[in-house]
């Protein structure tokens, strides 16, 4: 069984290999059982959440991510979640590799988000407001210079310090960020505005948007946390990772519990995108708008692709 580290499955899914690998993941699909989640409470009251994520491919790849988030690390100063893949031939069920998952999870959302954007944001569109700070909002950048020409990074966040440090670290990557204290006015220039926090309140606001742009949520992954409000969805085009969003995102919930939104009006997946059976955007002054709440099956491909080349 090979041992991949945080570095090494950084090093391994570069997003320029990453955003094709799901891309084609999402046409082919594969098998992906409802996850696990199991709480494991200690003697002393203290709670873990674990999460298992399986997924495969017949004949081909078995793989298994288990998340563990324990509330009470900050006090200890460990980071709040863990994460593991465990890959294995699924013929003969013998292991592959043990891969770093906190790196397989943060690379394949931001790699999700600038997939449905290849579709959706306009190909022109070059102003990219980053809305957080933390391990996924870092990646977004890169991810979206992969497939659009970004060549200005707006960064807004709750802490104005954190916004200026990732600021600071994309111009050190040579791209022209500047971090930004009115987030009306930041999104309303923008040309996408990709939103990755735990945010259990809207902090977008439709009016703010402007006609052609391109609205990614990807906090808002459970019935309780909401990063756009209402008017962010009201006219514009919806498409979402997998029709799963649709129960599980307070983004969503609450829209169509008001009516503002129905079932029947959203667009497209990433999988009816990828195979063609749905358009993406269809003209330059749309506004759209993507959801996602993740799947086994980005994990999936992201360690498959880990493992391409490797000896199996």
């Amino acid at each position: 069984m090979l041992i991949f580290d945080a570095a090494a499955t950084r090093q391994a899914l570069p997003f320029d290999r990453l955003i094709p690998a799901l891309r084609a993941m999402f046409a082919a699909g594969c098998e992906v059982p409802p996850r696990q989640v199991h709480e494991i409470v200690a003697p002393d009251g203290a709670r873990l959440t674990s999460l298992i994520m399986p997924a495969w491919l017949p004949g081909r790849c078995y793989g298994v991510k288990t998340v563990n988030i324990a509330a009470g690390n900050a006090a200890l100063g460990l980071p709040g979640l863990h994460a593991s893949y465990l890959l294995f031939d699924a013929r003969t069920g013998a292991p592959l590799a043990l891969i770093d998952g906190d790196q397989i999870t943060a690379r394949r959302t931001a790699a999700a988000s600038a997939l449905a954007a290849s579709w959706l944001a306009r190909p022109d569109a070059r102003h990219l407001l980053v809305v957080g700070a933390g391990q996924v909002a870092r990646l977004l950048p890169e991810a979206y210079s992969a497939v659009r020409p970004i060549d200005r990074v707006t960064v807004w966040a709750r802490s104005g310090q954190q916004a200026q440090a990732l600021a600071r670290q994309l111009r050190d990557d040579g791209l022209a960020a500047e971090a930004s204290i009115d987030l009306e006015a930041a999104a309303g220039a923008a040309d996408i505005v990709s939103c990755a926090t735990l945010a259990s309140a809207p902090l977008i606001q439709g009016r703010w948007l402007r006609p052609g742009s391109h609205l990614d949520l990807i906090g808002s992954f459970t019935p309780a946390m909401r990063e756009a409000d209402d008017d962010c969805f009201d006219a514009a085009a919806l498409y979402v990772d997998t029709e799963e969003a649709l129960v599980k995102s307070g983004d969503l919930l609450g829209p169509l519990s008001r009516g503002v939104i129905r079932a029947a009006d959203l667009r497209g997946t990433l999988a009816t995108l990828a195979r063609g059976e749905a358009p993406g955007r269809r003209s330059s002054d749309e506004r759209t708008v993507f959801k996602s709440v993740g799947t086994a099956l980005e994990d999936l491909a992201a360690a498959m692709l880990v493992m391409e080349g490797q000896v199996t």
